[in-house]
């Protein structure tokens, strides 16, 4: 049996295990180990040995359990709520401001936690009935909460992006800042659209009476500012002595999940409860992705070892004839065809081994695709008919909003994130600017 076909075989047996419903790391893991011992024997079983060393040696995977404990603390001890007092006092009065406020409150939940479902659980649970009480559109408000969540996987601390760059092999420092000015690209994106939107139809989000803004003093509003100014100043310490070269990356997360602990305790909240939750959602978050980690190491190994990639990129190359950007593009409709049916973390465990040295490969900059994979991953979360996040809203959400209105609300924010992934793609730098300012020196 030729190696091409030893590659496709353990490519579609795991599909298959991932179709029964089994574990991402199980069945990733499972069908390279068998590979493994199958093809070289005895000495196969070195290879599983040799990645967990390897990921127990990245020191960069330590800011993966420090920054997931730094959203936790300050979500569970409801420090994340002062957040959107703050942006409900302050963007009220404009047209459709508590759903600009509620991007505003996204973005910073995800400068907290790095993971989507974070900044979803909070915008259900704090923004989504305020909204609906004011009486916003539920539509609009359904897709300005899924699209604002998913900012979690490309702000910095972005976990998918610490991912990436362990199977990609790449800096997570660089790639964490090459996700900043994208990110806060498609936050300003959302909020336009919104304020343009809510102005030209003002009945999808009515906006403060003179009565109710009268009620707002000042004294409120710098009382607020105050409170919610915090985890900012947290978010914004930790990165700025990393930036300025005082902390590395670990030691900047390091600060972060103290700073975050302190604010708890000077607020009195770092209850019992508070510190068990934190404690139980680290491990649990961290585990799963250790996992994943090694299972894609192990089945990344096996794959260099078959020289599958080579196979690949002569396929598309010499005998298909297309032109290296016609491949990216096709990589890019894959994931969100997978997207349909995955979670971010199994897309990039299964076509990691391929698709990130192709990229290379074809001469395009890892750092640079790692911000498209991750707005691809965006993408496909809110796309249906089984977009992770479609199904994530509907299990938070109130009984009202049903899947219909689910599935309507995010194609203004999906026709957004592909503009903005355009943007990236023809102007590299708007990624690339800050890695190279910072690291560049």
């Amino acid at each position: 049996m030729s190696y091409e076909m030893i590659a496709l075989l353990m490519f579609s047996s795991m599909m298959l295990l991932l179709i029964t419903g089994k574990r991402v790391f199980g069945a990733i893991g499972a069908v390279a180990v068998i590979a493994s011992l199958a093809l070289w024997g005895d000495g196969g079983a070195e290879m599983a040995f040799s990645a967990a060393m390897k990921l127990m040696k990245w020191y960069p995977l330590l800011t993966l359990p420090l920054f997931i404990y730094m959203g936790y603390m300050l979500s569970e001890s409801g420090i994340a709520d002062d957040l959107y007092k703050m942006f409900h006092v302050w963007m009220a009065p404009l047209p459709g401001g508590l759903a600009i406020g509620t991007i505003g409150l996204m973005v910073a939940i995800s400068a907290m936690n790095g993971l989507s479902v974070a900044g979803m659980a909070i915008g259900v649970s704090i923004a989504l009935p305020e909204l609906l009480r004011r009486g916003y559109d539920k539509i609009m408000v359904t897709g300005v909460i899924q699209a604002g969540s998913s900012l979690g996987i490309l702000v910095p601390p972005s976990v998918v992006l610490v991912l990436y760059g362990m199977i990609a092999r790449q800096p997570v420092g660089q790639l964490w800042l090459a996700g900043v000015l994208p990110g806060l690209m498609m936050a300003a994106l959302f909020m336009i659209y919104i304020g343009v939107r809510c102005h030209f139809q003002p009945h999808l989000a009515p906006r403060l009476s003179k009565e109710e803004r009268a009620v707002i003093t000042w004294a409120e509003k710098v009382h607020v500012l105050r409170a919610g100014v915090l985890p900012l100043v947290i978010f914004f310490s930790m990165i700025g002595l990393f930036l300025l070269g005082y902390t590395s990356l670990v030691e900047s997360s390091a600060v972060g999940a103290t700073a975050a602990t302190l604010a708890a305790i000077g607020k009195r909240r770092l209850t019992r409860r508070v510190l068990e939750n934190t404690l139980r959602n680290t491990l649990a978050i961290t585990s799963m992705f250790m996992w994943i980690i090694l299972a894609a190491l192990c089945f990344g190994a096996v794959f260099d070892g078959l020289g599958a990639v080579n196979a690949v990129e002569s396929f598309f190359i010499d005998r298909l004839g297309l032109d290296p950007w016609q491949v990216l593009i096709m990589m890019q409709l894959s994931f969100i065809l997978m997207g349909m049916f995955l979670d971010d973390t199994a897309m990039l465990v299964i076509v990691a081994p391929l698709y990130i040295p192709l990229v290379g490969a074809l001469g395009f900059d890892l750092i640079w695709y790692g911000v498209l994979y991750t707005i691809t991953c965006q993408i496909a979360y809110m796309t249906p008919p089984f977009g992770y996040n479609l199904f994530l809203m509907r299990a938070m959400a109130p009984p009202e909003i049903t899947l219909g209105h689910i599935y309507r609300s995010v194609t203004p924010f999906v026709l957004i994130m592909t503009l903005a992934m355009a943007l990236i793609m023809v102007f590299p730098q708007i990624a690339l600017w800050l890695p190279q300012l910072h690291y560049g020196r």
